[in-house]
């Protein structure tokens, strides 16, 4: 990634953008997702029509729409909980074009950032023009993950490691291979306790009609260099877990999470339907 933020990063945040304009009832209120971008209800609408192209078609998609929006509920649902029991610090890995921290409801909560420095630059000046406020609670934390270690990044800030804290990881780890995935866990698991992780994966193929799916989707994706690399059976990432000194497992279907969230599942096509059987949400507790 030369500059700008990665193309995945980017049309998710345009998914979830139109996710207020498009979704009734909508899961997941972000008055700032589209100013972010600096586009407003008509622009994202007309870009919604143009099925034709990657983000046209993602943003059409409303399985995946409610995807992104329901982990992201979750995610600030388990954040929620966690500051009520006393919990002062998030970190939000692959933080993209979320805007929790600039929405932070809690003046004693400190939200990390982690990204890469490219990303960052790019949301930076689209805060700035935006006239999106940067508050003191936010801290960017730039990583290259080739190049850079996230724990010497990361400790170099305010960020302590003997305090409980929350860990976001959205959309991030099917594009790493198993051992980088390996070595956050390890690392989140090492943080005080209590820590939570939440984050989201994609479940291994059952069938060779899923497996078709999932190399068809990968394959899509390494066009703009961001192809699916790691996927798990839920008993596999339990496991993982497990071993590592997690005691709480919530892992849900991503559908099942939506629905918890409506009340009922709207009828899909059947290419979401299996997209939404695909994708699972984890929160882990130690």
């Amino acid at each position: 990634m030369e500059s700008g933020p990665s193309r995945t990063a980017l049309a998710t945040a345009y998914a979830r953008a139109y996710h207020q304009v498009a979704d009734r009832p909508p899961i997941f209120t972000d008055p700032l997702a589209a100013p972010l971008l600096g586009v407003d209800v008509d622009e994202l609408t007309e870009l919604s029509t143009r099925t034709g192209d990657q983000l046209g078609a993602l943003m059409n998609d409303q399985a995946r729409r409610l995807v992104f929006a329901a982990r992201a509920r979750f995610a600030e649902d388990t954040i929620a909980r966690a500051v009520n029991s006393g919990t002062r610090q998030v970190v939000i890995l692959g933080a993209g074009l979320d805007t929790f921290a600039y929405r932070n409801p809690y003046s004693n909560l400190r939200v990390f950032e982690i990204d890469h420095p490219a990303t960052q630059a790019w949301k930076r000046d689209r805060l700035a023009s935006a006239g999106i406020d940067c508050p003191e609670t936010v801290t960017l934390v730039p990583v290259d993950f080739e190049t850079q270690d996230l724990a010497e990044e990361l400790e170099s800030t305010e960020f302590s490691r003997t305090e409980p804290a929350v860990f976001i990881w959205l959309g991030v780890v099917f594009y790493l291979t198993p051992s980088a995935a390996q070595a956050t866990l390890e690392y989140i698991a090492g943080q005080a306790q209590p820590v939570e992780v939440v984050f989201d994966y994609l479940e291994s193929p059952n069938t060779q009609e899923e497996r078709a799916h999932l190399r068809a989707r990968s394959e899509q994706l390494a066009k703009v260099g961001e192809p699916f690399v790691t996927h798990f059976t839920p008993d596999e990432i339990g496991r993982q877990l497990r071993a590592l000194g997690f005691t709480e497992v919530e892992d849900r279907p991503a559908s099942d999470v939506v629905g918890m969230y409506l009340g009922e599942l709207p009828e899909f096509p059947e290419q979401s339907a299996r997209i939404l059987r695909a994708s699972r949400i984890l929160r882990a507790r130690r």
